[in-house]
């Protein structure tokens, strides 16, 4: 009553005192909601330790939800020493009794291989008892199972099926992932206009990936009209959150000025974020900026150090670029800009 305010006013704090005292004569429930209680700092200071102590009353007295809680401490190392193969014990038992929740988390240690020796087949099995559940992440997942034919024949038309279950209880990556199918033609007819139905849901709730599709569609006028404007707003989202394909595409219409007024020293701005990230395409044209002067000094022992650093990242015209540079270059310029490069080697080498 105390924890939902039903009679009395909400008092959290009152509620654990009645939960334990229920807890402490060895009501199941009761010491599940005070794991909880603890688990989340809801009329108690946020304890872990006391969480597991009390999630492990209640799950070995057989409570699904506390087995499933504590599987996840297992996990994830918190209140306990992470111990996986725990985990899973835990999220068998809570499995066995039907607990969706638990049937994907158990599914998602086969696939990973996590606590268990990986196998896709089991992960597939634990994901549709759950998904069958109505549980929107084994649903998703389940979908993936089928795109990748892991676990199950590959079957885009089921994949999809399970996508649009989860992606109709709001679950991002499933709108996201719906989205593709439609994008693609894989298991549904292609249909630009409802790929851009399912991206905007999912953007909406800032999926990084789903921004930057959103954004292409408009840029494109795939399944709405062209809008270069609105193409920029939807990558600026995705590029605020750090996504390098997107500060990428950012740089790109300000280079064109598409959508945007044509600023160079932008441009150079949010190719040099995602060159810094990795970003292959960034670093090329990055480099560009550099040889040519624009946006930035003219330097070509940066254009030469960022197109080693994309040429060997796999891009064609860095390396093509390269050998034209290094004509126009003194010996000390190259030496300077291959040490250039390589501190940026190993810059992202502790990245990853």
């Amino acid at each position: 009553m105390y924890a939902k305010g039903e009679g009395v006013p909400k008092d959290n704090a009152e509620a654990v005192k009645w939960f334990r005292k229920a807890a402490e004569q060895g009501h199941t429930d009761a010491q599940y909601i005070l794991g909880l209680m603890y688990d989340r700092g809801n009329g108690v200071p946020k304890d872990a330790t006391e969480a597991v102590k009390w999630y492990r009353k209640a799950a070995e007295q057989g409570n699904a939800s506390a087995q499933n809680h504590l599987g996840e401490l297992y996990r994830t190392g918190v209140g306990v020493v992470k111990d996986s193969a725990e985990a899973v014990k835990w999220f068998r038992k809570a499995a066995e009794q039907g607990h969706p929740e638990a049937q994907c988390n158990l599914g998602f240690m086969y696939i990973k291989g996590i606590g268990v020796p990986k196998d896709d087949a089991e992960a597939a099995k634990w994901y549709r008892k759950a998904a069958e559940q109505g549980n929107a992440e084994a649903q998703y997942a389940l979908g993936m199972t089928h795109a990748m034919g892991e676990g199950v024949p590959q079957d885009h038309a089921e994949a999809a099926k399970w996508f649009r279950k989860a992606a109709e209880q709001d679950h991002a990556e499933a709108q996201y992932a719906l989205g593709m199918t439609h994008a693609m033609g894989e298991g549904v007819p292609q249909d630009h206009a409802e790929a851009v139905k399912w991206f905007r849901k999912a953007a909406e709730q800032d999926h990084a990936k789903a921004l930057i599709f959103l954004g292409m569609t408009y840029a494109m006028g795939e399944g709405v009209p062209q809008d270069h404007a609105e193409a920029v707003k939807w990558y600026r989202k995705a590029a605020e959150q750090g996504h390098a394909e997107a500060r990428f595409l950012l740089g790109l219409m300000y280079a064109k000025g598409e959508g945007v007024p044509k600023d160079a020293t932008e441009a150079v701005k949010w190719y040099r974020k995602a060159a810094e990230q990795g970003n292959a395409s960034a670093q090329f044209l990055l480099g560009l900026m550099y040889a040519k002067g624009e946006g930035v000094i003219k330097d070509l022992c940066e254009a030469h150090a960022w197109w080693n650093v994309a040429g060997t990242a796999g891009n064609e015209d860095a390396r093509k670029n390269l050998k034209i540079v290094e004509k126009k270059m003194t010996s000390e310029q190259i030496t300077k800009a291959t040490k250039l490069a390589h501190e940026r080697f190993e810059k992202f080498r502790k990245k990853d």
